[in-house]
């Protein structure tokens, strides 16, 4: 990235618009680079060939695209692909393509480490190290291999997204706009563990598809797998979901990563199914993928159908996510964590 120019990918059509009048440009201008990042996708302002060569010399003297390809990438025997990016804080991030008979999802994402510190993620125990803006959120949708195939992104990468709001809020409308790649807001999903004030904004101002990280429904038993739990409690997320509008198309799905004696007992199922009452949604139950120096131990297959069935003798639709890329580092923040070590960084808390 060439060093002191400011970013143009990210930007939305009102400040691209902003950005060109400023500089005596024609207002349509705006649109026109719009057009050239979001639709024909170029790598470089000299590329803008319906822009006056006077004015790509200008535009160039203080911006630049900010496309950057990934730094490395590992694929899977199962066809998952794990893509490592570098970003403008020197910190490493991780994108996953995940192809899956007629989807083709990137999961995506939102900032270098995490804050929330969940017991069972390797991002957490990166620390927090930095926010990514729109434009390095977007570059990770335009510049993996697949990019041009992609049916679905999910924001449940590295981060919380919605810690991370207003490039988060801003990177779906660039998905979502017509001025944009133009894709329907169906084919979007993001996952939280519920920040209270990113949630209220999410809910108002997208109707993207909603996945909240639950993990257990007692307040004790979450709070010892993540802390958040304490300022960010799962019954205010609830609440706010109850108040929302899911009439529509919009769904709302819960995220339940399942541990071997943690939180798969009988009464964690009929907790669950109570805490969940009257909310329409699908419960998604994920297997865990083993990380260093914590001591929660994946469960069986047939311990998991148990609980399935537990779920959906309650009337829940219920899902065991199959496990993807288990032989190339697959749990979120592992790879990141392994290349910032090689390249001589501190070991995770």
């Amino acid at each position: 990235m060439p060093e002191g120019k400011e970013i143009l990918l990210g930007r939305t059509l009102d400040e691209l618009t902003e950005l060109v009048t400023s500089l005596g440009m024609p207002r349509f201008t705006g649109k026109q680079i719009a057009q050239w990042l979001y639709d024909k996708r170029v790598t470089s302002i000299d590329e803008m060939t319906n822009l006056s060569k006077a004015n790509r010399t200008l535009l160039a003297e203080r911006y630049t695209v900010g496309r950057t390809a990934p730094v490395m990438s590992q694929l899977s025997k199962d066809g998952t692909r794990k893509y490592l990016f570098a970003v403008s804080t020197g910190g490493l991030v991780e994108a996953v393509f995940i192809p899956d008979k007629d989807r083709a999802t990137l999961c995506i994402s939102s900032q270098v480490g995490c804050k929330m510190d969940c017991l069972f993620c390797m991002t957490g125990k990166q620390g927090f190290k930095g926010n990514l803006s729109s434009g390095e959120i977007i570059n990770q949708v335009l510049s993996v291999e697949e990019s041009a195939s992609l049916t679905n992104v999910v924001y449940m990468g590295m981060g919380e997204p919605l810690d991370n709001a207003t490039n988060v809020l801003k990177s779906i409308s660039v998905l979502t706009s017509a001025w944009g790649l133009g894709w329907s807001p169906k084919r979007v999903t993001l996952s939280t563990v519920g920040v209270r004030r990113g949630l209220e904004r999410f809910l108002s101002e997208t109707t993207c598809h909603l996945a909240v990280s639950l993990h257990n429904p007692f307040h004790e038993g979450r709070l010892e797998l993540m802390p958040a739990e304490g300022g960010l409690p799962l019954e205010d997320t609830l609440q706010m979901i109850r108040e929302a509008d899911f009439t529509g198309q919009r769904r709302v799905s819960f995220e339940y990563i399942v541990f071997d004696g943690v939180n798969d007992s009988d009464e964690h199922a009929a907790e669950l199914a109570r805490l969940l009452r009257g909310i329409p949604c699908r419960i998604n139950l994920i297997p865990f993928h083993q990380i260093p120096d914590v001591p929660l131990r994946p469960l069986s297959r047939d311990k998991m159908e148990h609980f399935k069935h537990q779920l959906e003798s309650r009337g829940y639709t219920t899902t065991i996510r199959t496990s993807r890329g288990e032989d190339i580092s697959a749990a979120c923040g592992m790879l990141s964590t392994k290349e910032q070590m090689a390249r001589g960084g501190s070991a995770p808390r």
